[in-house]
């Protein structure tokens, strides 16, 4: 099938981005931007899970509860990821790598279901990890699912059908196909960034690692 044209530049964003969050997660290498191969370790738990500042969300056993502020968790299985009911607090709480990589591979995931799936997932059927190379690798499904739901838009016509996606927690059922599409890429990108400063930032911590 042909990529349409209008999706084209939006398919190779997203590809870069998920390629630079992947490769910032994973190593073993990252391009700085100008051709030159860092050296990067994989995500390690204590990272996934590090609070930098007093009263973060994150990814937390059921059995433990909600963190500050959080209403509930989200997610199946051991793990969920702390949510709290519309309206969120304010100011919203520091969240965690743990939490932005799950709320990324969440989202892609659900996403892709509501696109070219059942169109019946929803946060409660979404098993959160609790370790970073489960997360990774989540993340890594999640990207493929979206991505494969992407290549089976036909035509470009079908980018401006309102509700192509009925992924539930976002307007997508009030938006135009392509506008899901971007907003998808700038959630990669920014959180994307997000995650890769927390690791520079761990990295440079001088505080306790456990």
């Amino acid at each position: 099938m042909t990529t349409p044209s209008r999706l084209t530049p939006l398919l190779d964003e997203f590809d870069f981005a998920r390629q630079r969050l992947a490769e910032r997660l994973a190593g073993p290498f990252l391009d700085s931007g100008n051709g030159q191969q860092v050296p990067v370790g994989p995500l390690t738990d204590a990272e996934y899970l590090w609070e930098p500042v007093p009263g973060c969300w994150s990814v937390r056993r059921h059995a433990d509860g909600p963190g500050p502020r959080a209403s509930g968790l989200a997610g199946a299985g051991e793990w969920g990821r702390d949510v709290a009911e519309v309206p969120n607090p304010v100011p919203p709480p520091f969240t965690t790598i743990a939490w932005r990589l799950v709320h990324l591979s969440e989202m892609l995931a659900l996403r892709a279901d509501h696109t070219a799936g059942s169109h019946a997932l929803d946060r409660a059927d979404y098993r959160v990890p609790g370790d970073a190379a489960a997360a990774v690798t989540a993340f890594t499904e999640a990207a493929e699912a979206w991505r494969a739901a992407l290549l089976g838009i036909a035509d470009d016509a079908e980018l401006d059908v309102i509700g192509r996606s009925t992924y539930p927690n976002g307007s997508d059922p009030e938006d135009a196909f392509i506008d899901t599409v971007w907003w998808v890429n700038q959630e990669v990108l920014h959180h994307g960034a997000e995650i890769a400063l927390l690791r520079d930032l761990y990295r440079d911590w001088d505080g306790p690692r456990s």
